[in-house]
């Protein structure tokens, strides 16, 4: 390009930072739409534009018919210039040809339709060019410039784009000034209208392991793996690393000489406390390391399948504020760490109880075996609560002491765990087996009790549950007013009363045919609507195709192929009935369906067509009407149930139940019942 063009063409490509192939595109749009409405070129002709990048010269192709006479030379070319473009052309044939002077006769209103045309594909095409950039960000450490601070969020500038620090990833107590860089963790990318929409954050606990990364060579290197991390930003935060090659400390790695490496992450995070550990295998181990700095007596783990994984942890009576933190904090982050829940407790504490109940099984089991250490205890505990000094021996005998205790405890819960396991499992299998197949919408109670026990997921699971902790299951349903225990129990009653093979085989036949119910439904409506959409007077046929050459009346056009299939006399309408033979001189034009309206930012394409908002209230229509036709689980479960229900019937000792029969016209009669009994 050798002209103002070239200019124009590189000033663009650089100031928007956008590749010379995008821009090039976007001018060759920009001339097809502009041609398109200075010529009133229909949609359907192609046309394309091509621009030389060397000389700038700007060339548009018209797809046109080869014909022996020209009559319309917007849409038709002779066969000699044709086969200049195409030299195997015959007649008949569409071929692109090159229309002179185009550029040169555009109007006004050609020019602003290339105008808008060219910011919009450069605006598309930045905005695509940033998300792409910044979605490979995502994830990573960015620095960002204070450009706004208000109560709910800090609007940061990262270069070409601008980027949200919400308040609830901000670090507490933390101040932003305005012009002021600060570094931030791109947590999420976003697509939008107005570009990328990107969400950081400086609380998020990634932020730290990218920092630890960018400082800690070993770790970047792969030679020191970040094995888990728990923060609460501007206080406190644990990582436990571990050495993937043999002689390397990952500990001393990460705090560097004489701690430089962690101070620099400290001092980012504006002076919160980092605590560096060694992950270990062993839990117990790995739990006495996340407790530190305090030190730990004694670490017991209860993996119950029930109530979940916990640890009793014993540590010295001088170390209990420690291990526990400032308002939980450390016991807190520890089990974060670990993912183990940390019951923290003295060693004093621990013996005290101990001794108070050693009447009580099975801590009275140690009387007998561990007398002298239980007369030692006792007198240790006596001196202690007489704030006499206690020596260091001493302790360690109550250390001693304290950890037979809780291994004893230990073994008696998870006893305790293997007997309620038996249990379960002994009064599971006194129930049968198809009663865990049957789905919950049998049991003869409120939608309410129905949602509240939808995580038992089946009957079976429900009577288990009530047959092995009731009262669990009535916890739950504490919410409802009344006894719905009761309801819940006179419910499950019935079922074992009746035929489970044939509640089951019921239940199985109404999921298979609850479709075609609903297909049914909808075919009826269907049917409805066409029959109402039938033109009550006849139209000549003649007469009837000259007046419906319309668009956007497709509910005429129907009826007349009604009308044309049927060569009956009398027509008859939805409901059966004859319908009046019309004058020949009344003649029902239709109305259109709608009115298309543009709308109110006019989206020009490529090929000058307008955007219209009833494309967005199509779409809105067909979501309706999927969001209609698929109920939700708990609308098909109430559907389920007005169908079916179980009763006693006195006169013959069974329980029998009652399925409600569908009417005519899709709607349900109180009154046909049909009794089945099992």
């Amino acid at each position: 390009m050798s002209n103002e063009l070239q200019i124009a063409f590189n000033e663009i490509a650089e100031l928007r930072a956008l590749p010379s192939d995008v821009v090039l595109e976007a001018l060759q749009s920009a001339l097809i739409s502009a041609y398109r409405r200075d010529s009133g070129a229909s949609s359907a002709q192609a046309i394309e534009a091509k621009i030389d990048p060397n000389t700038g010269r700007a060339r548009v192709f018209v797809e046109k018919e080869v014909v022996e006479e020209v009559w319309t030379d917007a849409t038709e070319v002779t066969l000699e210039k044709a086969r200049f473009y195409d030299p195997e052309a015959q007649l008949g044939d569409v071929v692109m040809v090159q229309v002179e002077n185009t550029t040169k006769s555009f109007g006004r209103i050609a020019a602003q339709t290339a105008k808008q045309v060219i910011l919009q594909k450069i605006r598309e095409a930045e905005r695509t060019a940033l998300y792409d950039e910044f979605i490979n960000r995502e994830g990573d450490l960015a620095t960002g410039t204070v450009q706004s601070v208000n109560s709910r969020q800090v609007t940061l500038s990262l270069g070409r784009a601008e980027a949200d620090l919400p308040r609830s990833q901000q670090i507490p107590k933390e101040r932003y000034r305005t012009h002021e860089k600060i570094r931030v963790y791109v947590m999420e990318v976003k697509k939008s209208n107005r570009g990328p929409q990107i969400i950081v954050s400086r609380a998020h606990r990634n932020m730290l392991r990218r920092l630890l990364e960018y400082e800690v060579p070993e770790i970047y290197n792969g030679q020191v793996e970040i094995k888990s991390i728990a923060r609460e930003a501007g206080h406190r935060s644990k990582v436990a690393v571990a050495a993937l090659q043999d002689g390397i400390d990952p500990v001393g790695a990460c705090v560097g000489m004489r701690g430089i490496r962690i101070q620099n992450i400290v001092k980012e995070l504006h002076d919160e406390k980092i605590d560096v550990i060694e992950w270990n295998n062993d839990a117990e181990a790995f739990i006495s390391k996340a407790l530190s700095p305090a030190r730990v007596t004694g670490v017991y783990l209860d993996d119950d399948p029930f109530d979940g994984r916990t640890a009793v942890v014993i540590v010295p009576d001088d170390q209990l504020s420690l291990a526990i933190g400032r308002e939980g904090q450390n016991a807190r982050l520890a089990a974060k760490l670990t993912g183990w829940r940390i019951d923290i407790k003295s060693v004093t504490e621990t013996v005290q109880g101990a001794l108070e109940n050693l009447d009580i099984p099975p801590l009275s089991s140690l009387v007998n075996r561990y007398e002298d250490l239980i007369a030692e205890s006792t007198l240790i505990m006596e001196k202690k609560n007489q704030n006499l000094t206690v020596m260091p021996e001493e302790y360690r005998t109550l250390g001693r002491f304290a950890d037979i205790v809780e291994k004893l405890l230990l073994d008696q819960r998870e006893e305790a765990r293997q007997m309620r396991q038996q249990e379960i499992a002994a009064v599971k299998a006194t129930l049968p087996e198809n009663m865990f197949e049957l789905p919950l919408d049998v049991l003869a109670v409120s939608q309410e009790i129905l949602d509240i026990l939808e995580p038992y997921e089946n009957v079976g699971e429900v009577m288990l549950a009530c047959l092995v902790d009731e009262n669990s299951v009535n916890r739950k349903l504490s919410k409802i007013d009344g006894d719905p225990m009761s309801e819940v129990q006179g419910a499950l009653d019935t079922v074992m009363m009746a035929d489970v093979e044939a509640l089951l085989e019921e239940a199985l036949l109404i999921e298979d045919t609850e479709d075609d119910v609903e297909e049914e439904i909808l075919d009826e409506t269907l049917e409805e609507v066409v029959a109402e959409a039938v033109v009550e007077d006849v139209v000549p046929e003649a007469e009837a195709e000259a007046d419906l050459e319309v668009e956007d009346e497709p509910i005429a056009t129907a009826s007349l192929e009604l009308q044309e299939e049927e060569d009956e006399e009398v027509l008859l309408d939805a409901f059966g009935q004859p319908i009046n033979e019309p004058e020949p001189e009344q003649i029902i034009e239709p109305e259109p369906e709608y009115e298309a309206e543009p709308i109110v930012e006019e989206e020009i394409y490529e090929n000058g067509d307008v955007a219209y908002a009833d494309e967005e209230d199509n779409e809105e229509g067909e979501q309706t009407f999927e969001r209609e036709r698929n109920k939700g689980k708990k609308e098909r479960r109430k559907e389920r149930q007005k169908r079916r229900q179980l009763v006693y019937d006195e006169d013959s000792g069974e329980v029998i139940s009652k399925r409600r029969r569908k009417g005519s016209r899709g709607n349900w009669d109180d009154e046909a019942w049909e009794d089945y009994d099992y």
